[in-house]
């Protein structure tokens, strides 16, 4: 059984990858340097009230898990649903507090700084993409800015060089987890004989909203784990 939104998601996704093999780092970091981030430790960056919420990449949900696995959530705003009413998300997230604020974070400091997690050691340098005037798909600027922080401090070539690598390893390891999470679920779907459809994931998001547990498969380390949730797990969230 095709499923046109899961191709649409995923052809998206490929272009995407082909627009990031065009970046190249020396501009990157050029970037970098004339924006001059600095960062004041208000520790804005590490609530959900700014940043939505930490997505883990594999190797770092793997370092959660051998810390303390209960510290692991399915990534909110699961991407699909089957026709059976079970959710599909691309990886983890980090749970936070029910004020929205990291685990990890105390008195506006990270308790494991020196060894955070990939998108926090890149923050705010993750790459934005929006169309351009014909609608074709760009990475145009830097996401992340002007909520916090300060600017046009200098920032040593090395140091923007370093960033502008990391940055770009980043963004290609998230779009490898995204395109090998499609293109499972969507080998899952044919071989189960499903399909993703929008009014029966918007219906069993409601279901969930009103308590309902539900059963997410969280695609790691190239399979699907199962794990059942409700509601109060996504209270500092801010969804559903």
């Amino acid at each position: 059984m095709s499923d046109s939104y899961i191709d649409r998601e995923l052809s998206g996704l490929m272009v995407e990858q082909d627009l990031l093999l065009k970046w190249h780092e020396q501009d990157l970091a050029d970037i970098i340097s004339d924006v001059g981030f600095s960062c004041l430790l208000c520790g804005r960056c590490c609530t959900t009230e700014f940043n939505g919420h930490v997505f883990l990449l594999d190797a770092d949900a793997e370092r959660v898990m051998a810390m303390n696995p209960s510290l692991l959530i399915p990534a909110p705003e699961f991407e699909l649903a089957d026709e059976e009413g079970n959710f599909y998300v691309s990886g983890y997230a980090l749970r936070v507090r029910e004020d929205g604020s990291c685990i990890f974070l105390t008195d506006t400091r990270c308790r494991i700084y020196d060894e955070r997690f990939t998108i926090c050691r890149i923050y705010p340098y993750m790459l934005h993409r929006e169309p351009d005037r014909r609608k074709n798909l760009e990475f145009r600027q830097i996401s992340g800015l002007n909520e916090h922080g300060e600017y046009h401090c200098p920032i040593s070539e090395d140091d923007a060089l370093t960033f502008a690598r990391e940055t770009i390893a980043y963004e290609k390891a998230y779009l490898a987890q995204m395109i090998g999470f499609y293109r499972a679920v969507r080998a899952l779907f044919e071989q189960k004989n499903t399909r993703h459809i929008r009014a029966g994931y918007d219906r069993r998001i409601q279901e969930f909203r009103k308590g309902a547990p539900v059963v997410v498969y969280v695609w790691f380390q190239g399979t699907f784990v199962p794990v059942t949730v409700r509601r109060e797990d996504y209270l500092g969230f801010g969804w559903p």
